[in-house]
């Protein structure tokens, strides 16, 4: 390559490493810098000690023990139901156009809207306890409750089911129909055919959705801040509430620190489910 064309071509990615660089790596070293130092002001090197605080939180170890259970729960489960609805509208169903557009339909909603669904429907006057009074239930108030987290994974699932399955639907299509039809010649029952063809084949679909299902548990924050506030019952306290009332009492370096750990954290899954992909999906020809 001449020295005229790499200075055309760095002239050519100066602006997108420019826009990369402004908002994306300087604010991420300011946070790495701000999570070592007393406070923005002062700048006193502090080293490990917002770490330390961070962890012996309270409030952040409760968001970390909730934010940790809700994407235990509503990721494998939302992973299985897109995939399991994926493989059944892959066959010849009754109304499977119809039936695909009502599982989508919730991605088109305003998140707005899909609040004032849920505050109708879960409401202490809502749907759901006017139906439950008919059979001499007691209400509950469902938001200040234990049932808060069944209701929010129940609205996790709802709104991401149509994303998911249609990638699973992609990837089925795309599995080789000539091995399944081989494999039952030879006798291959349909859970072996699952298991050493489907599922190595959906193995890159599958660690993708993980990976979006888990970045999006991580952004449940929105919907219960728009249905509860700052504060919510405590089973629905996430690691997004105690950042943003870190970030309104301006306490800056609690904030970056908790951010760092939560970025480690994504980072070591994030690895691990790439090692496990690899292990599930390697010699995929053979």
């Amino acid at each position: 390559m001449t020295k005229k064309l790499k200075r055309k071509t760095a002239l050519f990615l100066a602006p997108s490493i420019t826009g990369v660089a402004t908002f994306f790596v300087v604010p991420f070293l300011v946070v790495i810098f701000y999570s070592f130092v007393d406070n923005p002001i002062r700048k006193r090197w502090v080293g490990f000690d917002n770490f330390v605080s961070v962890m012996h939180n309270k409030a952040f170890r409760l968001a970390v023990t909730n934010t940790v259970k809700f994407s235990l729960i509503s990721v494998p489960l939302i992973i299985i139901l897109s995939l399991l609805v994926a493989f059944a509208l892959d066959k010849n169903v009754l109304a499977k156009s119809q039936i695909r557009s009502c599982i989508l339909s919730p991605m088109m909603v305003p998140i707005a809207s899909v609040i004032l669904i849920w505050q109708v429907l879960f409401d202490n006057n809502g749907i759901v306890n006017e139906i439950l009074a008919r059979y001499d239930v007691t209400k509950i108030d469902w938001m200040k409750s234990d049932g808060a987290l069944i209701v929010i994974i129940f609205l996790f699932v709802w709104k991401n089911l149509g994303y998911n399955m249609i990638l699973f639907m992609a990837a089925i299509a795309n599995i080789p129909k000539d091995l399944i039809e081989v494999a039952k010649l030879e006798s291959a029952s349909d859970w072996v055919i699952f298991r050493t063809i489907k599922i190595r084949y959906l193995a890159s679909t599958i660690l993708f959705v993980t990976i979006m299902s888990l970045i999006n548990s991580f952004k449940v924050f929105r919907e219960i801040y728009l249905l509860t506030g700052d504060y919510p019952y405590e089973s629905l306290y996430m690691l997004q509430h105690y950042m943003n009332n870190m970030f309104a009492a301006l306490d800056y370096q609690k904030l970056s620190a908790g951010a760092i750990m939560m970025s480690l954290v994504m980072i070591v899954l994030v690895g691990l489910l790439f090692i496990i992909e690899n292990f599930v999906g390697r010699d995929l020809e053979d």
